[in-house]
């Protein structure tokens, strides 16, 4: 008899999507899009989806079983119809490709059905340049996995990540080469089912999977609004884009001496866009000067806070939460700025920059201010930490792996973003479940 655990790690699948949700959000950045295996995969990627405000679609994959033991995986075929087979398995039970001719035909035909049922006439999911995030139940031997992550390979994504609540070791060991990440829950020693490791593993039927992809349809917020503003600031004007989501819970502006234009911060800002904040993102330099000998961060702050103004006067924003991202040159003005409005923002996030420069303003903070370091220079560290201790808010500093790197194309931009939301999470509007 096989071992059964004593306290079963997931309540059903919707639980295992709820309790995937942090370890992904961190890979779920550029335009990301949850692709479930069906059957058992939707509900777990379906929750998973709605946590991450993602789009949201099925990946339609049959494992192709050996005749008259359709339970032993010996391959997998993809909705795009590459055949994929396990040589070792089929070596070990000395079973030749031909043999399975047959059974390869018939599993096309079930796959073209499901197809047309859980998608209909609607076309394939966009892959190209997106996080494309994979999701199943559980992986027992990694053959169907495998093959859904190299057709999504194909297609071009930005990066492919495989999500899943439980896995057996071997299929973890045969499918890190496959996807450029995998987020699993439990990697348990004595694994032998995917099912022993829920407590309600109800089996699921095509009726189940439609109605969880027409009900995620009718869920599915509504676009955000966006728009380009022009804010009036002294005797200059700034220039900036407004996004507002339609279910909103707080607003964040994005602050920088030029750059807002920049696709990594816009990517950036679309992370804190699916949390349901609004973002202002805005250029403190101006034309007529660009960073001259007369933008000194008092100045730069000056302007920033009349943009807090501006959205506070001029948005559905006027009394949601509020935390201002200062990144680069505009990292001292997010903190002159959070000096001058003490009992209106919340939070504060600076990337780079020197912070010093906000000296006199320091002592003024009271916003909880997260401070990430571009790299791990004692020197630059020092800098900020001796500006940190002038400062009397809630503080805390970070070194982001790799962000020296940021502007240069790395990836790891992504995790400053993550950070930075949990930060405003934290401090602006906690997470409910």
């Amino acid at each position: 008899m096989n071992p059964v655990p004593v306290s079963l790690p997931f309540t059903d699948r919707s639980e295992a999507g709820r309790r995937l949700a942090e370890r992904v959000r961190a890979y779920a950045v550029e335009d990301p899009i949850v692709l479930a295996l069906p059957r058992g995969g939707v509900p777990v990627g379906a929750e998973l989806a709605r946590r991450l405000d993602a789009d949201f679609d099925v990946l339609v994959v049959r494992k192709i079983g050996l005749p008259g033991r359709p339970e032993t995986g010996v391959g997998a075929i993809s909705e795009d119809g590459h055949v994929l087979f396990d040589d070792q398995a089929l070596a070990r039970l000395r079973v030749p490709r031909q043999a399975l001719h047959d059974t390869v035909e018939a599993e096309r035909v079930e796959l073209e059905r499901r197809r047309r049922v859980y998608r209909g006439e609607r076309p394939a999911p966009r892959i190209a340049g997106r996080d494309c995030v994979v999701v199943d139940d559980g992986v027992a031997t990694g053959g169907t996995a495998r093959a859904a992550l190299r057709m999504v390979r194909q297609a071009g994504p930005s990066q492919v990540v495989l999500a899943v609540p439980v896995a057996s070791p071997e299929a973890v060991e045969m499918l890190r080469e496959e996807a450029d990440a995998l987020v699993v829950l439990s990697v348990p020693d004595n694994f032998h089912a995917v099912g022993e490791w829920y407590r309600d593993f109800g089996q699921l039927t095509d009726g189940h999977v439609t109605a969880i992809l027409a009900e995620r349809g009718r869920v599915r917020p509504e676009e955000n609004t966006a728009r380009a503003v022009r804010i009036r600031a002294g005797q200059v004007y700034l220039d900036g884009d407004l996004t507002m989501p339609s279910a909103l819970r707080g607003a964040i502006v994005m602050a920088f001496g030029q750059g807002r234009a920049d696709p990594r911060w816009r990517a950036a800002a679309s992370v804190f866009q699916r949390a349901g904040y609004a973002t202002l993102l805005l250029d403190l330099w101006t034309d007529a000067s660009a960073g001259g000998d007369g933008e000194d961060a008092r100045t730069m702050g000056e302007r920033l806070n009349a943009a807090v103004t501006w959205l506070r006067r001029a948005t559905d924003a006027a009394t949601e939460p509020l935390g201002v991202f200062g990144a680069g040159a505009a990292a001292p003005a997010a903190l002159v700025t959070a000096a001058e409005r003490p009992q209106d923002l919340g939070a504060v996030v600076v990337y780079g920059g020197r912070i010093d420069l906000a000296e006199p303003s320091l002592p003024h903070v009271r916003a909880p201010s997260l401070i990430l370091l571009e790299s791990r220079d004692s020197f630059v560290r020092e800098l900020n930490e001796w500006a940190r201790g002038r400062m009397s808010a809630p503080t805390d500093l970070r070194v982001v792996s790799g962000a020296e790197q940021l502007l240069q194309g790395a990836q790891e931009w992504r995790h400053m973003a993550v950070e930075a939301l949990d930060w405003f999470d934290q401090h602006l509007a906690p997470r409910t479940d």
